[in-house]
C-alpha cells in the first residue's frame, strides 16, 4: 500500500508542478527581458588566504556625518577639505565638521531613479593642480567646479557623439598633475547609471576615454572593456589603471614612455567586483569592491556568469531593487603592491558597519570611505588597523 500511496503522491506532485511550471514559463517566455546578456567567463575565484584572509578591519571605521548626506561614492580632499558628490545631484564641501552644498549640475527634483536624469549624479570627484575640482556627472558630462565660488564649467558634454558613441554613463576620472588630460571612463553607451545592475548583468562593452584640456579633443584610448569603473594614474603618470568591474580585473594602459598606446593585464580574478581605485601612501593603490565572490563560498555572480538564459529569467519576473537584495552585503577594500600583489585587506562581512564601499580615499593616516548607498562617510584609522 505505502509503494502505491507514494507513487500516487509523486505523479500529483509532479502533475501540480508541471501545471505551475508550463504557464509560468509560457509567460515568462511572452515577458520582455529589459536586458541580453552574453555568457562571461571567469576563472574560479581566489582562495580568501594569505594577505586575502577575512577579518574584521573595517568595523573599526567611525561613520561620519551619518544621515547629513545620501550616496557619497568619491572623495576628494584639499587639505582638510573633504569634498564629494551626493545621490542627489550635490558636490559637498565639508570642513572642520560642517557639511555645504557648493554647486549642482543638474536641477529639479531628486530622490529617485526617474530623477536622476535630470538631477544629474556626481560620481568621481578630482582635484586639478589649481585646485579646482574635476567631477564627471554620470549624465551630463565632466565638469570642472571652482570650490570657492561654486562657479560649473562643461568640459564634456553627454550629448557630445565620440567616435560616433554616445557617452550614457560617464563614472569616474584621473588627473595628470598639470591638468592637461584628463582620463575618465564611460561605463556604457546604452545603460545609465540607475540601470548600472542591468550593465553588470549583460556584460556590455565600453571604454577608457582621455581628454586633453587644451585641444579641447576627446580621444578614445580602450574598447572592449566590460563595465569600465574607476580609474587611476600610476605616480609616474606613464600609465592609467581602468577597473573592468564586470569581469572582476583591473586593465593597464600605457600614455607614455615606450609601451604608449599599449595595454595589458594588472590583476585579474580579483576576490570581488572592483569599483573605485585610489593611490595608496605606500605606492600602490586601495581598492573598493562593490560586491565580493566569496571562496570558500556561493558566488551568485560566478555562478550566473555563464548562464544567460537565467539571468534572462530573473530580470523578466523582478526588478533590480528586488535582485541587489540577493548579493550578500560583504565590505571589502584591498591595498594593492605597486606592482598589482595584493599588500592586505580591510573587511566587513554581513556589512555591519561599513555597508556598501565604492572608494577607499586615503589622507592623513585614515582612509575615508566613500559609498554610493550609504547615507554616511566612513573613517579607518590606519594606525589602528
Amino acid at each position: 500500500g505505502s509503494t502505491y500511496s507514494s507513487k500516487v503522491f509523486r505523479v500529483t506532485f509532479f502533475t501540480l508542478a508541471a501545471s505551475l511550471t508550463v504557464p509560468l514559463l509560457g509567460v515568462t517566455v511572452l515577458l520582455d527581458c529589459p536586458i541580453d546578456p552574453q555568457p562571461i567567463s571567469l576563472k574560479e575565484p581566489p582562495l580568501l588566504t594569505g594577505a586575502l584572509e577575512p577579518n574584521s578591519k573595517l568595523r573599526k571605521a567611525e561613520r561620519l556625518w551619518e544621515n547629513q548626506l545620501v550616496g557619497p561614492e568619491s572623495i576628494a580632499n584639499i587639505g582638510d577639505v573633504l569634498f564629494t558628490g551626493t545621490a542627489d545631484g550635490k558636490i559637498i564641501k565639508i570642513e572642520d565638521g560642517e557639511i555645504q552644498t557648493i554647486a549642482r549640475i543638474g536641477h529639479g527634483s531628486c530622490g529617485t531613479p526617474e530623477d536622476e536624469p535630470t538631477c544629474g549624479r556626481p560620481l568621481g570627484i578630482r582635484v586639478g593642480p589649481n585646485n579646482t575640482l574635476f567631477v564627471a556627472d554620470a549624465y551630463y558630462g565632466l565638469y570642472e567646479v571652482n570650490p570657492g565660488t561654486g562657479e560649473t564649467k562643461m568640459l564634456v558634454s553627454t550629448k557630445t557623439l565620440v567616435e560616433g558613441q554616445k557617452l550614457s554613463f560617464l563614472n569616474d576620472l584621473t588627473v595628470t598633475r598639470d591638468g592637461r588630460k584628463i582620463y575618465f571612463t564611460d561605463s556604457s553607451s546604452k545603460w545609465q547609471r540607475r540601470d548600472c545592475l542591468f550593465l553588470v548583468m549583460e556584460g556590455t562593452d565600453d571604454g577608457l576615454l582621455e581628454y586633453d584640456t587644451v585641444t579641447k579633443e576627446v580621444k578614445v584610448l580602450m574598447v572592449g572593456l566590460r563595465f569600465p569603473n574607476g580609474v587611476q594614474l600610476s605616480p609616474a603618470e606613464d600609465f592609467v589603471l581602468v577597473q573592468e568591474t564586470t569581469m572582476a580585473r583591473i586593465r593597464r594602459y600605457y600614455v607614455s614612455g615606450l609601451m604608449k598606446g599599449g595595454a595589458d593585464m594588472f590583476v585579474e580574478n580579483m576576490p570581488g567586483l572592483p569599483d573605485n581605485i585610489r593611490l595608496s601612501s605606500s605606492g600602490g593603490y586601495w581598492v573598493a569592491m562593490s560586491a565580493v565572490r566569496p571562496n570558500p563560498g556561493f558566488s551568485l555572480l560566478d555562478f550566473l556568469s555563464e548562464k544567460p538564459w537565467i539571468k534572462r529569467m530573473i530580470f523578466k519576473l523582478l526588478s533590480q531593487e528586488t535582485v541587489t537584495k540577493f548579493v550578500p552585503k560583504y565590505s571589502l577594500v584591498v591595498e594593492l603592491s605597486e606592482t598589482g600583489s595584493y599588500r592586505r585587506s580591510f573587511h566587513d562581512p554581513n556589512g555591519v558597519t561599513v555597508a556598501y564601499v565604492s572608494e577607499a580615499h586615503e589622507h592623513n593616516g585614515y582612509l575615508y570611505l566613500g559609498s554610493f548607498r550609504s547615507p554616511f562617510i566612513c573613517r579607518l584609522n590606519l594606525q589602528h588597523v
